[in-house]
């Protein structure tokens, strides 16, 4: 179905807008919340109207809710509960524990409607929107801690805290005195060079003895001259 939105609704649109939605969504929702019209041509006719109107009331509205999206931007908000092993709650966090959260911290007055988050189910942080307006909406962070766990935090912080205020004393400091010792300059003894003699070797000549030349006697050996044989007679044949 056609509808013309005559007020601004989050997340789908500003007023004097044009929009299709499911029957159901318009017809148990926009229509009855006064939020929307059926788009008849009647009622398209009036668009520039509605609009104008609109932009004067969200410009007012902005203005007066500005201080109030500063406050809640940021905002840390703690919630202590039990948790099994793997870190799922034994329960939730839902959106309206969010919002007592932030009026009981910060003295507002966020219904549950405003609080756009899933049911928390585990532990962590995570991040809910507060709708102020179709142009404010501030964040806050939510931290799920284990029951047990966060006592022993505080203590370390406050153990820390403690730590930091105590006065810290100041150890006087103590400057040395360095005294120094005269320098004795010992006697330089001059040590005697004895020069080391050098004996010079005498060397002794070795005389030289001629050795006497023996001729040995040189012994002829006589030649002897062999008889000339003479040839005997030759036989002659007869």
């Amino acid at each position: 179905m056609k509808v013309l939105l005559i007020k601004d609704v989050y997340k789908l649109g500003h007023a004097g807008d044009v929009k299709k939605v499911a029957d159901g969504f318009g017809r148990n929702f926009l229509l009855p919340q006064g939020l929307a019209v059926l788009a008849t041509p009647g009622a398209l006719s009036t668009v520039d109207r509605i609009r104008s109107k609109a932009a004067v009331m969200r410009a007012a509205l902005n203005q007066e809710m500005s201080g109030l999206a500063e406050q809640l931007e940021g905002v840390e908000l703690t919630f202590i509960t039990k948790a099994g092993e793997t870190g799922k709650l034994y329960g939730s966090i839902t959106s309206q524990m969010v919002a007592d959260a932030l009026n009981q911290k910060l003295g507002t007055k966020i219904e549950r409607h405003q609080i756009e988050s899933e049911p928390i189910r585990n532990l962590g942080e995570h991040q809910a929107t507060v709708r102020l307006t179709i142009d404010l909406n501030p964040k806050v962070k939510v931290v799920v801690s284990r029951e047990g766990e966060s006592a022993l935090k505080d203590s370390k912080v406050k153990a820390k805290t403690d730590k930091a205020a105590d006065p810290v004393a100041e150890t006087p400091v103590v400057e040395e005195v360095v005294v120094e010792a005269p320098v004795v300059e010992a006697p330089v003894v001059e040590t005697a060079v004895v020069e080391a003699a050098v004996v010079e070797a005498a060397v002794v000549e070795a005389p030289v003895v001629d050795e006497p030349v023996v001729e040995e006697p040189v012994v002829e050996t006589p030649v002897v001259e062999a008889a000339a044989v003479e040839e005997a007679p030759k036989a002659t044949a007869e």
